[in-house]
């Protein structure tokens, strides 16, 4: 009875001793740790990849650059840049919020769920480089002065070389030639805005890259309809 009294002592110690020595010897992983019982989905093969819910919040979870920061040198074929403008309303502000408000809605355009049916493509999934590159800083007290601001930010994002060079034309498997006004191919940006003012500032930055452009306009105002 005392030998297995002894020997049971022996081994709760050497156990003690071993997860004592467990505990300080190797280091609890920092990367997040996968379960074999998780199954497993398109993204990085794990069940919590691109929560709608997780992260910071960029455009369709799209990596965040600080192109007209520290990130300035970074190449990209499209980006997403907000202009939280709305000083140019007539009857009360909240536009400014338009940038936060269309990316937390974009959530769910994940790199695996932006899916579009009818055209069959996945535009996140084209091969081009696509960021979020935060928002062009903007002055809430001086409208000419935003609107500078603006225009030089959009400009500084479109006068830059993209990252992945023209291919061919699908149709005639010809090289496709630039329509720029230097020959150079340049990145598309997205504005999220804002009120209606930011379109001057966009439309006189993009005249100096492209030269005369046209506009489409959407827009369901009273002052649109055909007048009965």
């Amino acid at each position: 009875m005392r030998t297995s009294l002894a020997a049971l002592v022996t081994l709760a110690l050497a156990l003690v001793v071993s997860a004592h020595e467990h505990d300080h010897e190797d280091q609890i992983p920092f990367n997040y740790v996968k379960y074999p019982y998780q199954a497993t989905y398109p993204g990085d093969n794990e069940v919590t990849a691109d929560s709608i819910f997780a992260g910071i919040t960029t455009f369709a979870k799209l990596p965040w650059v600080q192109c007209l920061g520290r990130d300035r040198d970074t190449a990209f074929d499209i980006a997403f840049i907000g202009a939280p403008f709305d000083t140019g309303t007539s009857y009360r502000p909240g536009a400014r919020f338009g940038p936060a408000g269309i990316r937390a809605g974009s959530r769910r355009l994940t790199l695996y769920g932006g899916y579009n049916v009818p055209l069959e493509v996945n535009p996140f999934l084209s091969g081009l480089k696509i960021v979020d590159c935060g928002d062009i800083p903007v002055t809430p007290y001086d409208n000419k002065y935003a609107l500078k601001q603006i225009e030089e930010g959009h400009k500084e994002l479109l006068h830059r070389r993209s990252y992945t060079p023209l291919g061919n034309d699908t149709l005639t498997g010809r090289p496709l030639a630039p329509i720029s006004l230097d020959g150079k191919n340049h990145p598309r940006v997205v504005t999220l805005g804002g009120d209606h003012t930011i379109v001057l500032p966009l439309l006189r930055s993009i005249y100096s890259a492209y030269g005369p452009i046209s506009v489409i306009h959407f827009d369901s105002h009273l002052d649109t309809w055909k007048p009965s």
